[in-house]
């Protein structure tokens, strides 16, 4: 990953809805959620929800898909793993062991197959 590619996935995530849609999608799982199920979680107009779950989409941190007139939001596990490689990619001076298995935890495996 591309240091500009991280600032923007950073950028995303620095603003309060945009982290909390981010960390209910990533508890949701790869099915995700529909996007009238997170506007009522997360408690934004729909409207509102569109422009956050749009910014967090190109930032790669998301994936949608279409159901008939449905549309879904899930964690984009692939993007996510690469943002946190970004930042774990040197980790305490090429002395893994220091950072207490944060890669382990952090990189999840809950992608979709």
């Amino acid at each position: 990953m591309e240091s500009k590619h991280a600032t923007e996935a950073f950028a995303a995530l620095a603003q309060e809805t945009r982290l909390s849609i981010f960390r209910l999608l990533v508890q949701r799982g790869p099915n995700g959620l529909h996007a009238s199920e997170i506007a009522a979680q997360v408690g934004v107009p729909a409207s509102t929800l569109s422009h956050h779950l749009g910014i967090l989409e190109r930032a790669g941190l998301l994936r949608s898909w279409r159901v008939q007139r449905q549309i879904f939001y899930a964690t984009d596990y692939e993007g996510t793993r690469k943002l946190v490689a970004f930042l774990m990619e040197e980790c305490c001076q090429g002395r893994p062991e220091i950072c207490g298995g944060i890669q382990a935890v952090a990189c999840c495996d809950n992608g979709p197959d």
